[in-house]
């Protein structure tokens, strides 16, 4: 299946016209599945950082990790291939991030590139976090669910150790040095373990805690450490970590070291006695009790700020004891010092963000304007910017703040509300120009299919009495122009598709309205509840016209077959039940599912019906009969939806395996599996013209599918210079080789007459049009450009001053490479090839400029050759063109024998051998 690109660079490209709202929809595109041509949503819950400079924050989310740029909020990258982050962390020096993974692996990318570096694989189930050692070096991952603590090589990708307890564990901690880490375990494993980093031995054991050690975190000068339990052990234990000796046991929980480590903070663990205590580290004394349920200490440790959820915030002079200032807010669940120690935010309850000024007690502001819980707050480094993110049922955002202002900086397109959070269901309308959506906010949303924008966001629905919520149904008219809604607030609602205006609620359901149908002509609405009922509304009137009674249990989907004369229904009772749309007599019970039904669909014809349930098959039934015709099986886990292409030959199923089948609708054969979604799919369409087919998942994100024929011809991309179809390093390269040329020619893309930086600017602005992300390189060191080039070109752009987004992500992708062509370190590679005759290439690598030699040895150290390189600067020599060429010959031009022979490396102070072999 070819993958067609769902944005083609028009004209107004050319012309430098593009606005940063277009360039906004390239991320629809980054990192697609073989066969997708657009992803509406980011995937949900984002879990936020920062990195140390703050020029880049990290939100892992349900489908990948996106990266952005914090001074303009554009996406950078997205980094996918994995199933759903649990943990974003940046390494000391920014360069690298690591993510723990639901499917219990870890992945690291290089940060500058976006080149995916590492897959560490071994946890057999969720990691939890990573942590990075104080110098990088070491990566911390913790498989709570398999009960072990692994310690990898960042640079190798190596396992060093596994350090398993004996039970899942709560916490994890490296000390100052990076020479221990310490794990706490679980409710059924409550002891902390202190490890040796570099051996991964067991250094102590301390067993006294009994519900579990929920925190625990080394002094700053890592000679002791400090446990908390959980709730139902209220204590705090001071250990000695040279001897492991237990120095002190202190009353309460959530304990935290003073910046100096001399004291110790903590809460009181009880909800009747709502106090902190600060007690002193070397004598374990109790130095002075203060109000609230638990503390932090502002970063200079001179301030305390203890928090009561029911009543406020209290700010404290630590020396004294003296309260400084009350801050009334309430219901407060989270709070945060800036870096610098003058601002502190709260969140509450009422999923509010306050500002206060520390030393003044004032409020500075309060940040709303958005709805749902705010999951997490974290500020910049340098504390001027405060990053919040939302995750749950009715939120998927982050926002980025001015603290100064308490402004809205912006929000990270796509993470901001209004966008999906998880689609239940999903529908085209008759001109495939419109796409509903039903989500799990109790929100329907309705998308341009073109441009992904959204139209109306329908508002209405409520929670309903269960533990479920959402929109379960979505059903346009055969017209267009109304829109049916089911949710879990037993009803039904009807909406004006052009205005989103709310025209008729339908009541009487007393369960669950999880689905909804029109009739061919428009004039009937049948929908089922978890009460096992059927009802059929006048839509015109909204009057309730008859009630279907023969199920046993819910009813999960309902079909009008296209003649309008039968319904179809499925139910968690098994079965698939025919009943006549006109008098609502029960026709005949499809019997053959094992388990319950969840979805039912007449082909186009009529003819057939297809059900899919939880028994992972597929069956076809004769519609007219009620006969089983075909079993298909290949999915392997519950299949929540099923539905016919327009035409009626293809067949599409989707469910909890994550993927989407199609089906040979005549004959039952497996034509093709797509595969992308990283949760539950409930919900598919196709498109009126069976060309698109649109799936929602519970992964957060609306997945659109080409299954259009591939064109004998392709318009080609403006910026795909070669043709071929991607924008690419190759593109970047004859723009290069044309520099200066005038008149016509595919390298002139802005048209202006003569190909310079500009063309090639706006080349690298458009990388990976077609798919994956603009920074994945795959440089054929033969064609790519030199860093002393690239490093000219960015010095061109910016030049020119141009403030056109496309150019200025071409900046950005140019800075990218630079990156990629400069190297870490001074490297000598493997010659090639190897064993040679006559000849072969030496490639090495320098990471600062230097006078270069190679020397080239027998076994026992005579001198064969020397190759005088000259004066080198920073750069990749690997190629061909690039690397030291011998030709096999001696000093005086002689061929050399068959033999082991050593080559060096000599690069200022650096040198490096190694062994070759000559075999004639």
């Amino acid at each position: 299946m070819r993958i067609k690109p769902l944005l083609i660079l028009h004209a107004f490209l050319i012309a430098l016209a593009f606005t940063a709202n277009s360039l906004a929809q390239d991320y629809t595109q980054w990192g697609l599945p073989e066969g997708a041509k657009a992803r509406l949503g980011k995937g949900f819950r984002p879990r936020i950082a920062y990195s140390p400079d703050g020029r880049r924050l990290a939100a892992g989310s349900s489908i990948g990790i996106w990266l952005y740029d914090t001074r303009t909020g554009e996406e950078i990258n997205l980094f996918t291939g994995l199933n759903r982050a649990n943990s974003v962390t940046f390494s000391p020096e920014g360069t690298t991030l690591a993510s723990g993974n639901a499917d219990g692996t870890i992945h690291l990318w290089d940060v500058t590139t976006g080149r995916h570096l590492k897959n560490l694989s071994g946890h057999t189930d969720h990691v939890n976090s990573v942590v990075f050692s104080p110098d990088g070096r070491t990566l911390a991952s913790d498989g709570s669910w398999d009960e072990t603590l692994r310690l990898w090589d960042v640079s190798t990708g190596r396992l060093l150790h596994t350090l398993a307890g004996t039970g899942y564990l709560e916490s994890v901690s490296f000390s100052p040095d990076g020479k221990m880490i310490a794990s706490g375990g679980g409710w059924n494993d409550p002891v902390v373990r202190l490890w040796d980093v570099s051996t991964g031995r067991l250094l102590h054991t301390l067993a006294e805690h009994t519900e579990g050690v929920e925190h625990m975190s080394f002094s700053p000068d890592g000679k002791t450490i400090i446990s908390s339990g959980r709730w139902e052990d209220p204590t705090v234990r001071l250990w000695d970590v040279s001897t492991g000796r237990l120095l002190h046991t202190l009353t309460g929980e959530h304990a935290s070291f003073s910046p100096s480590g001399k004291m110790i903070v903590a809460g009181s663990g009880d909800w009747k006695d709502v106090t902190v205590r600060l007690w002193d580290v070397s004598t374990g004394r109790l130095l002075r009790t203060l109000a609230g349920e638990h503390a932090s200490f502002s970063p200079d440790g001179r301030t305390l700020a203890s928090v009561n959820s029911g009543d406020a915030i209290r700010l404290w002079d630590v020396s004294t004891g003296r309260l400084l200032h009350t801050l009334h807010t309430g219901g407060i669940y989270s709070m945060l010092f800036s870096p610098d120690g003058r601002t502190l935010t709260s969140v509450s309850w009422d999923d509010t963000i306050r500002l206060w000024n520390v030393s003044t007690g004032r409020l500075l502001h309060t940040l709303t304007g958005y709805t749902g819980r705010v999951y997490s707050v974290v500020f910049s480094p340098n504390g001027q910017t405060l990053a919040s993110g939302g995750s749950g049922q009715d939120d998927n955002y982050v926002y980025l703040w001015d603290v100064e202002s308490g402004g809205l900086v912006r929000p990270l397109t796509g993470h901001e509300p209004g966008n999906f959070s998880l689609s239940l269901s999903l529908a085209f309308s008759p001109d495939g120009r419109t796409l509903a959506s039903g989500d799990i906010d109790n929100i329907v949303r309705l998308w341009d299919v073109e441009t992904g924008r959204s139209l109306h966001a329908l508002t209405g629905h409520t929670d309903g009495s269960r533990h479920t919520s959402g929109v379960f149904s979505v059903a346009f008219s055969p017209d267009g122009q109304t829109l049916a809604s089911g949710g879990d607030d037993d009803t039904i609602r009807l909406w004006n598709v052009n205005t989103g205006k709310h025209l008729h609620t339908f009541t009487g359901h007393t369960g669950l309205a999880g689905n909804a149908a029109f009739s061919p002509n428009g004039r009937t609405l049948a929908s089922g509840d978890t009460e096992s009922s059927i009802r059929l509304w006048d839509v015109k009137t909204g009057k309730h016209l008859r009630m279907l009674v023969g199920h046993t249990d819910l009813v999960l989907s309902v079909s009008f077959s296209p003649d309008g004369q039968t319904l179809a229904s499925a139910s968690r009772d098994d079965t698939v039940r025919l009943w006549d749309a006109r008098t609502g007599g029960h026709l005949r019970a499809l019997t053959g599912h094992t388990d319950l039904v969840l979805s039912v669909s007449f082909s186009p014809d009529g003819q057939t019906l297809a059900s899919v349930g939880a028994d992972k098959t597929i069956r076809l039934w004769d519609a007219r009969t009620g006969s089983h015709l075909h079993t298909l099986t290949g999915h392997t886990s519950t299949i929540q939806s099923i539905t016919f292409s327009p035409n009626g030959q293809t067949l599409a199923s989707a469910g909890a395996d994550k993927t989407i089948r199609l089906w040979d609708a005549r004959t039952g054969s497996h034509l093709h599996t797509l595969t992308g979604h990283t949760d539950t799919i409930q919900s598919i369409t196709f498109s009126p013209n069976g060309q698109t087919l649109a799936s929602g998942s519970e992964d957060g994100t609306v997945l659109l599918w080409d299954l259009a024929p591939t064109p004998v011809a392709s318009k080609r991309l403006i910026a795909d210079v070669n043709g071929d179809g991607i924008v690419n390093i190759v593109d970047l390269t004859l723009v290069a080789l044309n520099f200066g040329k005038t008149g016509q020619n595919a390298a002139d893309v802005n048209g202006d007459g003569v190909v310079n930086i500009v063309d090639l600017t706006l080349v690298a602005g458009a990388f990976g049009n077609t798919a994956g992300a603009p920074s994945m390189w795959n440089l054929d060191q033969e064609i790519a450009p030199t860093r002393d080039q690239v490093q000219q070109w960015l010095r061109d752009a910016r030049q020119m001053n141009l403030t056109d987004p496309v150019f200025q992500r071409g900046l950005l992708i140019l800075e990218q490479l630079l990156a990629t062509l400069t190297p870490k370190e001074t490297a000598l590679l493997p010659n090639y090839p190897n064993p040679f005759n006559p000849e072969t290439w030496i490639p090495y690598q320098l990471a600062a400029p230097a006078d270069v030699s190679i020397s080239i040895y027998t076994a026992n150290g005579r001198l064969v050759r020397s190759l005088n390189l000259g004066h080198q600067s920073v750069g990749l020599y690997e190629s061909r063109s690039r690397a030291a060429y011998w030709d096999g010959r001696n000093e005086f031009g002689e061929p050399v024998a068959s033999s082991v022979y050593f080559y060096t490396l000599t690069a200022g102070d650096f040198t490096a051998t190694r062994k070759m072999l000559i075999k004639k």
